[in-house]
């Protein structure tokens, strides 16, 4: 059961092991995307139909016309990778192996929608992937295995997207033989130490200048490439949006979001504490740019204010 790419090495893994047998995909309805509204498929639907695979689309987990037909095909163990839906009781307590769920933190660091992003806004040295038996609690079952992966000062939410996606998948088949085998068993999470991690929206984009440098910093990388870090240089008759794509902590200072220097190096913008080195943006409507291709075609100048 999953919908979005996380998903997608998961059940590419579980596809390719000759004494597993993957009996249905669960996936999010099509949706509509794009200016035209289109109908499109998810990633793990385009996988399955790849594959040659059953799927199913229930447009919510909890019917129980959905939840009969997995009763028809009698799984011993059911997969959750980045679904999008909670699962009733019906479905966790149906497979005799349980549901078990690939969950991109270290839990109980991370509950929740956005763990990767929030890993990194947090400044967090290192987080991973944590492959947990579900109970009816968000994302509160019993731990089986866990693997770290560092972050690293050059990654943001797509790069290690990508990375503990791969982590999960390889943990998972390892988790799945030694759970079943009975080799492998459930311990409970830690009391201490857990939190949220709520999902992301637009605004929490937005860059508030008297924050310090480095907070702005892991905002950036923690929100590239969706929603964007993004701020305002005023203009008229509205302010023009630009999004930020890369950049790095400076020892500069000034006032709160003034512009110390603008030139083939980089944007420097003044923080509540140092400042940002801004290296690529992005105009709304425009391409992304490199600093020095940027301030070509919109000159900036010390003393001017984002906001």
């Amino acid at each position: 059961m999953g919908t979005a790419e996380l998903a997608c090495p998961s059940l590419d893994a579980l596809t390719r092991q000759p004494d597993f047998s993957v009996v249905a995909v669960v996936t999010q309805p099509d949706r509509p995307k794009g200016r035209e509204l289109k109908l499109q498929p998810s990633p793990v639907k385009e996988l399955a139909l790849r594959a040659q695979l059953a799927l199913l689309q229930p447009e919510r987990a909890r019917h129980e016309s959905f939840i009969q037909k997995l009763r028809e095909l009698q799984p011993d163990l059911i997969v959750v990778a980045a679904y999008g839906q909670i699962l009733p009781p019906a479905i966790l307590e149906l497979p005799g192996f349980g549901c078990l769920n690939v969950h991109t933190s270290l839990l109980p660091k991370f509950r929740g929608a956005a763990p990767i992003q929030w890993a990194i806004l947090s400044g967090e040295s290192e987080t991973g992937v944590t492959i947990m038996k579900m109970d009816a609690g968000l994302d509160t079952g019993d731990i089986l295995t866990q693997q770290t992966t560092p972050i690293n000062p050059d990654d943001n939410s797509q790069t290690l997207h990508d990375r503990v996606a791969n982590i999960g998948a390889d943990l998972l088949i390892t988790t799945i033989r030694g759970h079943v085998a009975g080799i492998i068993g459930p311990r409970p999470q830690p009391a201490e130490g857990a939190s949220y991690a709520r999902k992301i929206t637009r605004e929490d984009g937005r860059l508030d200048w008297p924050q310090p440098a480095r907070v702005l910093w892991n905002r950036i990388r923690a929100f590239t490439p969706w929603p964007g870090a993004f701020t305002h240089l005023p203009a008229e008759p509205q302010p023009i949006l630009l999004k930020i794509w890369q950049a790095q902590v400076a020892d500069n200072s000034g006032p709160p979001g003034e512009i110390l220097r603008a030139d083939k190096t980089g944007i420097t913008v003044a923080c509540g504490e140092k400042s940002l080195l801004i290296t690529q943006l992005q105009r709304e409507g425009g391409r992304r740019l490199s600093a020095q291709e940027f301030l070509t075609g919109h000159p900036l100048a010390p003393g001017q204010k984002l906001g």
